[in-house]
């Protein structure tokens, strides 16, 4: 496994290096995709430079990049890539975009890498499965030890689908008169924050497997509960997160869906 890690956080660390230097650059060049997101020269060049250097080391693993997307994917290992998770911010000049590297193996995500360039001195956090989750220097992280709704600081990304189930909707309204505080951080910052226990419930009803596989995996490790927002397993299909302490996990479920 530790040959893994190192490979992802030299990976991780090529990209933290051409993120950083075209950030401060601020000269790149933006093209809108068939989704109507934005995609730079970037996000590919940095995908590019992580699969270079992955296939560098291990030829026979499979790879699932956002942005030039999936080869050799029958693989037992699995290398998951978004190079810039959170474009839209990188455009618009907002420090909160990272570079999320996992790797899952026969269909489990084995370990994470989060590397936020522009935030707080390129902040990085990693995870083994059965070994726990880390800062860069190798501070253990772990979540708080809230169970109670009355204490919870709840942070919510995308909701969109979520307010299209009116039932579920109203349910998540109920949550939210019950927390004792609602913050909106998005991306990788309230898995981070989650991890380290600065705050203790994550719902978001819009995202891919690429944008939270690694934080999902942090967030495991540190002591948490990541799951969709139906209670299931994560797997390349999952499109919503629900990730909290133990205890707010399950009373969040249970109210969530009725």
């Amino acid at each position: 496994m530790q040959k893994f890690l190192e490979c992802a956080k030299e990976a991780a660390s090529i990209a933290r290096n051409i993120i950083a230097t075209e950030y401060d650059k601020n000269a790149f060049k933006i093209t809108i995709k068939a989704d109507m997101t934005p995609v730079t020269e970037v996000d590919v060049a940095v995908e590019q430079a992580i699969r270079a250097h992955i296939s560098k080391h291990f030829p026979d693993h499979g790879f699932f990049g956002e942005e030039e997307g999936k080869s050799n994917i029958d693989s037992d290992y699995v290398w998951l890539v978004d190079p810039i998770d959170g474009t839209k911010a990188f455009v618009r000049r907002r420090p909160f975009f990272s570079c999320q590297i996992a790797l899952m193996y026969k269909g489990e995500i084995i370990l994470g890498v989060s590397t936020a360039p522009s935030f707080n001195n390129g902040e990085q956090f990693y995870a083994v499965r059965g070994v726990g989750a880390f800062r860069e220097n190798g501070e253990r992280l772990s979540v708080s030890d809230i169970t109670e709704f009355s204490n919870v600081v709840l942070s919510s990304g995308n909701l969109k689908s979520l307010a299209q189930d009116s039932a579920r909707w109203n349910n998540y309204g109920e949550l939210i008169k019950q927390v004792n505080s609602t913050r909106g951080f998005g991306d990788f910052l309230h898995y981070h924050l989650l991890a380290q226990g600065s705050l203790d419930l994550i719902v978001e009803s819009d995202v891919n497997i690429l944008d939270i596989a690694a934080l999902s995996i942090i967030v495991e490790e540190a002591g948490g509960v990541v799951t969709t927002l139906e209670g299931d397993k994560l797997s390349l299909e999952t499109s919503s997160i629900l990730a909290a302490t133990p205890e707010v996990h399950a009373k969040t479920l249970k109210l969530i869906n009725g």
